[in-house]
């Protein structure tokens, strides 16, 4: 009864949280909407940063540029006052060069016109008829001591203006040079001027680029940090909503409860009288089908049945009797191996199947366990059929329910030694004759079984 009265209160607890299921739904995809925010923030976040280092390294580099650019431009400016200083002097050499030139041929010009004179006053005897005019011997020595000073005041002259029109004008090519290494300087520096100033624009609009893009990626991160908030707040209102919910569904199932405990309470306490008895019984959903488990077997529940007379007994000693365990107890449908051997000479079937059941039965007697696979530790039906047809290379499911589709489907009628015999939630393999070897039940084990049509036949499978 306490057992009924708790699987009544989970059933009607699990029918309260369908109720709710759908907000628990939505609360969970916004959780998982919520993580996929969350990483593409964090990744936002961490794009971020490596645009501001990105930004930062442009910086220094148009600070490098800068600085270079004017280093250069100032000494473009130097050079630029260079050569203007050369030029000047190169103007004040021609300058100087022309005056030179012009005093050597004045010079020139002067000794032409008293050599010319001579001439003219006497050719060649002009120098002894000069000499031979004076007065007097300190005249002619006068006479002769101004004409040397003169040869030599005029040779004096132009060898002077010869050498200063030497000196100018090597100076002259000294300063063309000079000026050609500083326009070869001006130019060098121009073009490094250019190649800076190409270099600085492209940094300037990579960084206004990366600008650009932190600006977008903040926005986007903006937008990331709002959505993450909102779904926050969002999965706080569900998460609210579906406690409450779930808090009134218990409420409401313990009070449904409570009321078919009482009531069950009426009910027994009415028949308790009656003396009864516990069997089990396949369980049936709403629609009235059978339920299986997850292994495909069939569910049993605990059924509390009044004892009947003697004579009620004896018309129900046919009916199938189960186990603990929701298994058929067919323990006088049960072969003894001996008997088994003594008539397996009368079986049909391929050679393949008649070494499937002579592999089978020789683990006749080994236990039963639930959800077992082992053929000497223990197995349930679908686990000891499974393993059996694994030693032949066959791979089957797992579930008897799966089972059922295993093979080829033939009549109970074309049934031969190795078919597989399924029930509902049972399997078993087929050794001819009416005789099946089965994992039966926790009581009986691994056994044979005289009759194979002690349960109704869902399906024969032929598997080799």
């Amino acid at each position: 009864m306490k057992k009924r009265i708790v699987c009544l209160t989970l059933a009607l607890l699990m029918s309260a949280v369908s109720v709710v299921s759908v907000s628990a739904s939505r609360e969970q995809e916004l959780r998982e909407e919520q993580a996929w925010t969350s990483a593409q923030l964090d990744a936002t976040y961490a794009y971020l940063d490596e645009l501001w280092g990105m930004k930062q390294q442009l910086e220094a580099q148009i600070a490098t540029l800068d600085s270079n650019l004017v280093d250069v431009m100032v000494s473009i400016s130097v050079l630029e006052g260079d050569i203007a200083n050369k030029e000047a002097d190169i103007a004040r050499t021609q300058a100087d060069l022309q005056k030179a030139q012009n005093a050597r041929d004045k010079q020139y010009e002067s000794m032409k016109q008293r050599i010319q004179y001579l001439y003219e006053k006497g050719g060649n005897d002009a120098w002894f008829q000069m000499m031979m005019n004076a007065e007097n011997l300190a005249d002619l020595l006068t006479r002769a001591e101004y004409t040397q000073q003169l040869y030599d005041q005029d040779r004096e002259s132009l060898d002077k203006y010869v050498n200063t029109i030497s000196q100018v004008e090597s100076l002259e090519g000294r300063y063309q040079s000079e000026k050609a290494e500083l326009e070869e300087m001006y130019a060098a520096y121009q073009e490094q001027s250019v190649i800076l100033q190409q270099q600085l624009d492209e940094t300037r609009a990579a960084s206004a680029n990366a600008e650009n893009e932190i600006a977008y990626a903040q926005q986007q991160a903006n937008e990331y940090a709002n959505l993450l908030a909102e779904q926050t707040a969002e999965i706080a209102r569900l998460e609210a909503e579906r406690i409450a919910a779930e808090e009134e569904a218990r409420r409401q199932a313990e009070a449904e409860a409570a009321a078919q405990a009482e009531a069950e309470a009426q009910a027994q306490a009415e028949a308790e009288s009656q003396e009864t008895e516990t069997t089990y019984e396949p369980a049936v959903d709403e629609d009235g089908d059978i339920v299986y488990d997850e292994d495909g077997d069939v569910v049993y529940e605990e059924v509390e049945v009044p004892v009947e007379d003697s004579s009620s007994s004896e018309s129900s000693s046919s009916e199938v009797e189960y186990d603990e365990y929701g298994n058929v107890i067919d323990t006088d449908n049960t072969v003894s191996v001996e008997d088994y051997e003594s008539s397996a000479s009368s079986s049909s079937g391929s050679g393949a199947g008649s070494s499937v059941v002579d592999y089978a039965t020789q683990f006749v007697g080994n236990p039963y366990v639930w959800g077992g696979t082992s053929l000497t530790d223990g197995a349930d039906c679908s686990g000891f059929v499974q393993s059996v047809y694994n030693n032949f290379g066959v791979s089957l499911p797992r579930t008897s329910y799966e089972q059922q589709n295993a093979g080829t489907e033939v009549s109970y009628e074309d049934a031969q030694a190795g078919d597989l015999i399924c029930y509902g939630g049972h399997v078993a393999i087929y050794m001819g004759d009416g005789k099946i070897v089965h994992a039966s039940n926790a009581r009986d084990g691994i056994k044979i079984s005289d009759d194979a049509t002690y349960r109704t036949i869902l399906s024969v499978r032929r598997l080799v």
